[in-house]
């Protein structure tokens, strides 16, 4: 799990120096970004179809089942845990149990809102102090297909190290365990991924 974490934070580190952003500017806190709301939602999507950005997942039809609705194809949009109260929110959202096939869902995914389909990790990029009242901004990475990528250097992919322990004298009675990998995360088309940037609605 150390391993792909590790990878997971280097990709985020990247997506959040080099993507371009777009602020919210739909809520009501009063903050520069604000809280993410409907209309930011339809803002990215259409940035990113206007980029030509292929949709990543395909949609989810309507099914004759009580308090479901259908689900578009969708750009992902990944994103702090922390978001989770904000996003249930937004006009229109659709939590993933609400999914007329929810078994369609990532183990991630929190729910849909337009074209975007949100997946949410503790890990997920804010930067503290930012706002313009001071306060954490969170970075929702929309992304089309194939928008980044991580490239093994000379072929050289992740490797998993176990040394077991020897018994046969009292330096090597323990076991090792490490990993070691050089690749690098990298925006493949800056059009394909925007950063949407977010704060919490106080």
């Amino acid at each position: 799990m150390s391993l792909r974490q590790t990878e997971d934070q280097l990709t985020r580190d990247m997506l959040a120096a080099t993507a371009s952003f777009i602020n919210c500017v739909g809520g009501v806190d009063g903050d520069v970004p604000t809280e993410i709301t409907r209309s930011d939602v339809d803002t990215v999507v259409r940035a990113l179809l206007n980029n030509n950005a292929y949709t990543i997942m395909d949609n989810i039809e309507g099914e004759d089942k009580f308090g479901t609705a259908p689900v578009r194809d969708a750009y992902f949009a990944l994103c702090s845990t922390n978001l989770t109260g904000n996003l249930d929110n937004i006009a229109g959202f659709v939590q993933k149990n609400q999914y007329p096939a929810p078994m369609n869902a990532l183990r991630s995914e929190w729910g849909a809102a337009g074209n975007l389909r949100f997946l949410i990790s503790s890990i997920g990029s804010q930067v503290a102090n930012s706002s313009s009242l001071g306060n954490t901004v969170y970075n929702i990475f929309c992304v089309g297909m194939e928008a980044y990528a991580c490239i093994e250097q000379d072929g050289y992919s992740a490797s998993f190290i176990y040394r077991p322990p020897i018994y046969d004298g009292p330096l090597a009675l323990n076991a090792s365990v490490g990993y070691k990998f050089a690749e690098v995360p990298r925006i493949t088309n800056d059009l394909w991924v925007i950063n949407l940037r977010a704060t919490l609605a106080s």
